[in-house]
């Protein structure tokens, strides 16, 4: 499967890091502009026009960025955690969040080991409602982006 976003995070020096995200499949003919230094996610249309502009935490943006990284696949549970623990993510450091998630699975603890996840995950899903963007939960697996202009409207039905 094709993925249908782009997105790039480059910086280069002396000049701000803003990361243009195009999601035709969640924002027909807008773009997101993303800068990195501030925390701002903006929504621009062509022109560009701005029309909505957030700014987010450091964690919100920690786990953002996988998720629209991940599109259209949902982003599994321990790459949110390496991003939120980790300025450098690897494969090394993604699957030693892997085993801390099978250990405190093993021990009973999965639940208390994502709470900093879904704390960061439940403040972004308010901010993302402005964009018209949701995260959807994948059981015991990981989260995803989603349109919610398409779920409103089978909801509504």
């Amino acid at each position: 499967m094709q993925k249908s976003q782009s997105i790039l995070f480059t910086q280069e020096e002396g000049k701000t890091n803003i990361s243009h995200v195009f999601l035709p499949d969640l924002l027909s003919g807008q773009t997101l502009a993303l800068n990195l230094e501030t925390r701002t996610l903006s929504l621009l249309t062509d022109g560009p026009l701005l029309i909505l502009e957030r700014q987010f935490s450091a964690n919100e943006i920690r786990v953002f960025v996988p998720l629209v990284e991940t599109y259209p696949h949902y982003c599994p549970y321990e790459v949110l955690l390496a991003h939120l623990y980790s300025n450098s993510v690897s494969t090394a450091t993604i699957a030693h969040c892997r085993q801390r998630l099978q250990e405190a699975e093993a021990r009973g603890i999965r639940q208390q080991e994502l709470r900093p996840i879904r704390r960061a995950l439940s403040s972004l899903r308010t901010k993302l409602r402005y964009f018209d963007l949701g995260i959807s939960t994948v059981r015991e697996m990981g989260c995803s982006l989603i349109s919610l202009k398409s779920h409103s409207h089978w909801l509504s039905s």
